[in-house]
């Protein structure tokens, strides 16, 4: 059985564009953190991210995980879940319990009401020093992002289930609502300013 792809839906770039938020997710993670235990939120139908980066042990989860990974051995480093961040139930976690959570081209799929919600439940799951990061398609883009889903660069099946782009101060004010310090928010740019990366300290 071949590899699902990355995204749903069809993309000429789709592929490209995971590796990216992949290698710039890495960037942003200090050695220090890599002894210990990562989970990635939305890890999409195939983990591109945590198939590319280095930690002791890596669990993702995601709602649109394919019968592949049914398959596939199961190893000490790398267990994938299905499950849905929207649904009414806590993250299925104890509390402080990674050391690194990441959120790459998720939060725009998440209707605006639950935010504040699954924040607070990042938070909670979060160990004390613990890292979370988040990149987000920045809130300007909407445009361009269609266009592209029109032109088949990118899905237009990822680009539908959009619930709203995220600016800087948005994004600020959900991890305030979870618990997190604003002191300890970072936030840039990459892909020609496209794309929004945060990180926050617990």
């Amino acid at each position: 059985m071949a590899n699902p792809k990355a995204t749903r839906g069809f993309g000429l770039l789709e592929g490209f564009l995971a590796r990216k938020r992949a290698q710039k997710a890495n960037s942003l993670i200090p050695q220090s953190y890599r002894s210990g235990r990562i989970l990635d939120i939305g890890a999409g139908s195939y983990p591109v991210f945590l198939l590319s980066t280095t930690f002791f042990e890596k669990i993702g989860i995601d709602k649109t995980f394919s019968a592949f990974w049914e398959k596939k051995p199961k190893t000490h480093t790398l267990a994938l879940m299905c499950h849905d961040i929207e649904s009414e139930d806590p993250l299925p976690f104890q509390d402080e319990y990674f050391d690194v959570v990441t959120m790459l081209a998720v939060i725009e799929h998440i209707a605006h009401y639950n935010l504040p919600r699954i924040s607070q439940e990042l938070y909670r799951i979060l160990k004390r020093g613990g890292l979370l990061i988040i990149t987000t398609p920045a809130e300007w883009t909407s445009l361009i992002l269609n266009g592209m889903a029109y032109l088949k660069l990118i899905s237009n099946q990822e680009i539908r289930d959009h619930k709203g782009l995220h600016s800087a101060d948005s994004i600020i004010m959900t991890l305030q609502q979870g618990g997190f310090s604003p002191n300890n928010i970072q936030l840039g740019f990459f892909e020609f300013f496209m794309n929004t990366w945060v990180t926050v300290t617990k």
